[in-house]
């Protein structure tokens, strides 16, 4: 992956450099994409070719602008998926992971990365939506148990009306893959309305100022899907 930051990139590097760091758990990815082309422009081919009226050169300007853009569409649809899955699959199990993965949540989300962890490193982030506050856990659960208990007291201390939910990240019973996070945490009931954001936020400032001489465990948090999340989303 290049050392360019994302936001410094045109859109062709970033997706250039999306596309090598996919293909690296991915190897049948170009494969995928060529064949998704090709499947959209015969769609988008065949549509056009139907569509009034019927032959002359129109016909054909028609038939190959329409295939093309359908081509484009679904290449871009199947390169964003399974670049996602890549990149979810070689973080998986790296410290930081479940903190890369939330990047992907972008409006009417704030996400706060190590709002707390353990010795051991074990760490707990902080997201909040219209769900509420999502205290979002990876590490060993036993571990994890106490300092969940402990985040969800002062939260509910300093905002008390709103719901405060728990994911731990893993394979284990009552855990959330990592390829599956961003859709459950979007999933869970919604409990905040929108105009009770900012209160909710300012609330938890001041748990957050008490951190502020924390020190934060050792290792860099992945920054991948941080920096790819527009592709992706297929934006």
């Amino acid at each position: 992956m290049s050392t360019t930051a994302p936001e410094d990139m045109s859109r062709r590097q970033q997706i250039v450099e999306t596309y090598k760091y996919a293909k690296v758990g991915d190897k049948r990815l170009g494969l995928w994409v060529f064949l998704a082309f090709l499947g959209g422009a015969a769609v988008g081919a065949g549509l056009f070719w139907l569509l009034p009226p019927d032959g002359g050169i129109f016909e054909i300007i028609a038939t190959v602008i329409g295939g093309l853009l359908f081509g484009f569409t679904t290449a871009l649809l199947v390169f964003s998926r399974r670049a996602q899955a890549s990149a979810f699959k070689q973080m998986d199990g790296k410290p930081g992971a479940a903190a890369a993965a939330l990047n992907v949540l972008r409006r009417g989300w704030t996400t706060t990365p190590m709002v707390a962890f353990t010795r051991q490193q074990d760490v707990v982030h902080r997201v909040i939506g219209r769900p509420g506050i999502v205290l979002v856990a990876e590490g060993n659960a036993n571990r994890l148990r106490p300092v969940l208990n402990n985040e969800r007291r002062k939260y509910e201390r300093v905002a008390s009306d709103t719901p405060v939910h728990e994911v731990i990240v893993g394979d284990g019973e009552g855990q959330v893959a990592l390829p599956k996070l961003v859709r459950h945490v979007q999933r869970l009931p919604k409990g905040l309305k929108p105009a009770d954001m900012t209160d909710v936020l300012n609330r938890v400032k001041a748990i957050d100022a008490q951190r502020s001489a924390l020190p934060l465990p050792k290792g860099p948090i992945p920054t991948s899907m941080k920096g790819m999340r527009g592709n992706l989303r297929g934006r």
